[in-house]
């Protein structure tokens, strides 16, 4: 079998990183995988095989017809038997080539996010659901976000399967980041790791740790992550009193030297899917205190972590101050928490549902 993953662009982010992930579990599984970016990024993807960047402009991407071209040539010329969009503009790019150049090779789209939070006008569901109508399968990223599809597109139930994210499993450097060891050392780390975009819901997270922070002199947050609100927040961090306990980090390779060291992962977003980088933080048993959004309740709860209602700010502070305090809990908690990710979210567990998947959707069957 021959795959196609399309991805937005060469960057860190979850849907990038997991796409490549899965990419390298398929190919060591005997399947084909050539990984495709659409758009200029910078950074290099953690795929080890066939990888193809077509570098296009992102304002032209409703009528870039010399890259829907480019797209249908590669089509026709390697003949993959079934095509993955990951996220972002992945579907309308491969859907508007399709139609345009007239190839018939399947379409896979991998919904990684509740679509309905982001479906807020008549024009943008009319269009949303041309090219959802266009697929041949949705795998999603959680049971929750599976249902909220089904529901906002009317999508046919045997044609969407619910198939998690995974972790990577891997051996962590002993010590913290070398340019952060001084950090560690003196203070209690709480992190936070997304791109700095709204509904990341940045401003709560600095509200949050500042309120910590009045009483606390032994915490630090660093938080991983750019974006276009990088600077209004840093501005909005210069005038805290605790403005010397916060760090930007900007995007990095070590993610997970981070966590294995952190006092606790924060994520107070408005919107998620499933988040690959809680998964991440149970992997090494660093305590999660998340907003109770999109499939995150299907991993956080009272026995694996703290699951706070979206907007309530105090019950989340409340919990922060509970990790930093109760000791006895948090071991409980995070040795469920790694138990549930060892036994259940590991991306070789995750690449043998996605190949099953594949194998249904090339035979023509449903994949529910």
């Amino acid at each position: 079998m021959k795959v196609l993953q399309l991805v937005q662009k060469p960057q860190l982010r979850g849907a990038e990183i997991f796409a490549s992930q899965l990419s390298n579990h398929l190919q060591k599984s005997g399947i084909d995988v050539h990984l495709i970016s659409v758009f200029s990024g910078t950074s290099e993807l953690p795929f080890t095989g066939k990888v193809s960047h077509f570098n296009r402009p992102l304002n032209k991407r409703l009528w870039d017809f010399k890259a829907w071209k480019l797209f249908a040539e590669l089509v026709k010329r390697e003949q993959p038997d079934l095509i993955q969009a990951n996220a972002g503009d992945t579907l309308k790019f491969a859907i508007l080539s399709k139609l345009i150049y007239r190839w018939n090779t399947p379409v896979v789209f991998r919904n990684a996010n509740k679509m309905g939070d982001f479906i807020d006008t008549k024009p943008k569901y009319i269009l949303n659901r041309f090219f959802v109508n266009q697929v041949e399968a949705v795998i999603s990223v959680s049971r929750l976000c599976e249902k909220d599809f089904i529901k906002t597109f009317n999508f046919p139930s045997l044609r969407i399967k619910t198939i998690p994210i995974g972790v990577e499993e891997q051996i962590i450097a002993p010590e913290p980041p070398a340019d952060l060891i001084k950090v560690f050392k003196k203070y209690k780390v709480m992190v936070n790791i997304g791109s700095l975009v709204p509904e990341k819901n940045h401003e709560a997270l600095i509200n949050i740790f500042d309120a910590v922070a009045q009483t606390d002199s032994s915490i630090f947050l660093i938080i991983v992550g750019d974006g276009r609100l990088r600077k209004e927040l840093e501005e909005r961090v210069a005038n805290l009193s605790s403005k010397d306990r916060i760090l930007f980090a900007g995007y990095r390779n070590d993610v997970m030297q981070i966590l294995m060291h952190a006092t606790a992962f924060l994520i107070p977003s408005l919107i998620e899917g499933l988040p690959a980088v809680i998964l991440e933080a149970m992997y090494c048993q660093t305590p999660v205190v998340a907003n109770n959004v999109g499939g995150i309740s299907e991993i956080v709860n009272d026995e694996t972590g703290w699951l706070i209602d979206k907007g309530d700010i105090q019950g989340f502070i409340n919990a922060v101050t509970e990790v930093l305090v109760d000791d006895d809990k948090v071991r409980y908690k995070v040795a469920n928490a790694h138990q549930l990710v060892t036994g259940e979210y590991m991306n070789s567990q995750v690449a043998a549902r996605f190949k099953e998947a594949y194998k249904s959707v090339v035979a023509g069957e449903n994949i529910s």
